[in-house]
């Protein structure tokens, strides 16, 4: 599979547990095998689903690093094995899974690239509720507050990206019958997060962005548009936790219009929230958004001044915080950016509970 020194990476893209990812990776792992491929199974987790464990009789599965943590002992993928091992290509479940602490590197997709790094390539698997740029809106479609995320570039800098779907209404019927989780949690999970309407949700999310991907791939690489005529978000941050829905808004905005993402921080007096500052800005900074701070006690004129310095054409900004009655015949610094970037699209991004 791999051309070149560095591994190309294939992953196969759900909505939902059960919707049959690692059978069809382990389908094309054993294809890749029978054609003389040196393939091994660098992380599988069964589930206790016996048609998928099937699938990796006879293969070289590398085994599990055992990690010591808070009195506990957890399995994690040996990534520097199978750099030991250097097989042509490595089988590795769940690429979305955080690491636990003192196995090394933060999250499987961080040990992954360091597999392609060396040039393996990695057959992997993923849910479209882990993408960062989605959390918010799959918490307001689902209640549910997805832990584990990857920045959204991972999967875009895949060389292929499969969609594998199932209707909602077959994949609960799999869960009924046992074949996703053991009867007592099969229940549970039908009666929570696996809803017909959760389901059908974040099937659509995920169709939807299967479909950006195929659309981004077909278009040629230097179709980008000149400078001058190009679409450029601003994301403005503050200490507040809403920043957080801001920049995953702006990014995905970014993505697909293809336009430049920038984040901006006006450091005033007050430096109370400067660790909340600084955990936003990395947090772009691990979206590959690009981040600046500029220091001005008119936190509105700095926006806009930044904002036509830059091109920017689209500034997104948190609603402002409600303000006591007496402070309320003043302009707030929402309404003053509103007023000073007239010739740009605003954004009044709320946070929502």
């Amino acid at each position: 599979m791999s051309d070149g020194n560095k591994g190309r990476l294939k992953i196969y893209l759900g909505y939902a547990a059960g919707v049959g990812k690692t059978y069809r990776m382990l389908d094309e792992a054993r294809a890749l095998r029978a054609e003389g491929a040196d393939v091994v199974i660098g992380y599988f987790e069964p589930h206790g689903r016996r048609d998928t464990i099937a699938k990796t009789e006879g293969m070289e599965i590398v085994p599990r690093r055992i990690v010591a943590y808070a009195g506990a002992e957890f399995e994690e993928m040996d990534a520097e094995a199978i750099l030991r091992r250097k097989p042509a290509v490595a089988v590795v479940d769940e690429l979305a899974h955080t690491n636990v602490p003192g196995a090394g590197r933060e999250k499987r997709w961080q040990d992954v690239r360091a597999l392609l790094d060396a040039g393996i390539d990695v057959l992997t698997t993923m849910n479209v509720q882990h993408l960062e740029s989605l959390n918010d809106q799959v918490w307001r479609v689902t209640g549910v507050r997805v832990r584990e995320t990857l920045p959204d570039w991972v999967l875009d800098d895949a060389d292929e990206v499969v969609f594998v779907d199932l209707t909602p209404q077959a994949l609960r019927n799999r869960i009924e019958r046992g074949v996703v989780y053991a009867p007592e949690k099969a229940r549970r999970a039908m009666d929570n997060f696996f809803t017909e309407t959760n389901l059908a949700a974040l099937r659509e999310i995920a169709m939807r962005h299967a479909a950006h991907e195929v659309e981004g791939r077909r278009r040629p690489a230097p179709a980008r548009a000149p400078a001058a005529g190009r679409e450029r978000i601003l994301v403005c941050l503050t200490g507040s936790p809403s920043s957080a829905i801001l920049i995953r808004r702006g990014k995905r905005v970014a993505d697909y219009l293809q336009a430049d993402c920038l984040a901006l921080h006006v450091s005033g007096s007050s430096e109370r929230d400067s660790r909340s500052v600084e955990r936003h800005m990395s947090f772009a900074r691990s979206l590959r958004i690009d981040t600046h701070v500029v220091d001005s006690p008119g936190i509105a004129a700095a926006i806009a001044n930044f904002a036509r310095e830059r091109r920017i054409t689209q500034i997104y900004l948190g609603r402002s915080a409600p303000r006591p009655f007496w402070k309320r015949l003043r302009e707030s610094v929402v309404q003053q950016v509103v007023r000073l970037a007239r010739d740009k699209q605003i954004t009044i991004v709320a946070q929502r509970g």
